[in-house]
């Protein structure tokens, strides 16, 4: 999924974030572990140790600076160069979406910026040859990697759903509920064994209480029910009595056959 976060436009970056002072100091450090320690001083990278992310960014940045060392960049080139990485790399924690390629015309055009003679919108630093070097590079290292940058840098969210039912206890409730209250004597070795089968069987479970709401709720409902279907049953046995009572009483007034009357 291709999504951009804000439209970003090219600017000249030489000594923005390394000045001459810095690189000054980058050039007095001679070993790798130097120059790490450099870096790390200035972008407040110490926390490697116990920091994922400084140390992924301190390597970032060590890389930048050997690569433009390899090459032979100067002052003002390496300087640019380390500006353009950093700027990308923003861009690229711009969004926790896919933003490779919007990343990628970002750089082309930041890099396009510094490679033709437009003053005051670009300024020719890098020549030809330099442009196919850096492009190349950055490539191959950051963009074949940029999944991977990405994921390290994406804060993880995180989502703690709580649920509460109305009528229903809350389990510091119903656990100080289910706990038996100390006697004036003190509860014995068995109720305290007790006791704590029945804590560690709530911690255990605990949908116990949803259950047993449940349950009870059940219990109600079919109560009435049988209730209900009692009344009914009675009511119809009532009727029907009351019918058979109707058909019965004509036969019952009608006179016997051959009784005369008495003179």
């Amino acid at each position: 999924m291709e999504t951009e976060a804000k439209v970003r436009k090219p600017r000249i970056c030489i000594w923005r974030d390394l000045n001459m002072h810095h690189m000054s100091i980058i050039e007095k450090a001679e070993t790798a572990e130097e120059l790490k320690c450099v870096l790390a001083e200035f972008f407040y990278l110490q926390d490697i140790e116990c920091n994922p992310r400084a140390a992924v960014l301190l390597e970032l940045y060590f890389y930048t600076i050997q690569f433009c060392r390899d090459h032979g960049f100067t002052r003002e080139q390496t300087s640019c160069f380390f500006s353009i990485v950093k700027e990308l790399h923003q861009t690229c924690l711009e969004t926790p979406l896919g933003n490779l390629e919007s990343c990628y015309r970002y750089f082309t055009d930041l890099l396009m910026c510094h490679s033709a003679r437009r003053p005051p919108f670009s300024i020719d630093l890098f020549n030809q040859e330099q442009v196919q070097q850096i492009t190349d590079y950055v490539v191959n290292t950051y963009f074949r990697h940029f999944k991977l940058y990405k994921y390290v840098f994406t804060p993880q969210v995180r989502l703690d759903i709580s649920i509460s039912y109305e009528g229903l206890d809350e389990p510091d409730t119903l656990m100080e509920e289910q706990s038996p209250r100390d006697s004036e004597e003190g509860p014995s070795a068995v109720d305290e064994e007790e006791t704590d089968a029945e804590n560690v069987k709530v911690l255990e479970t605990p949908t116990a209480p949803l259950k047993e709401y449940i349950r009870a709720q059940l219990s109600e409902e079919l109560s009435q029910l049988r209730s209900s279907v009692q009344e009914k049953l009675q009511e119809s046995a009532d009727t029907f009595s009351a019918k058979l009572a109707t058909l019965e009483e004509p036969s019952s007034k009608k006179p016997a056959k051959g009784k005369g009357k008495r003179k």
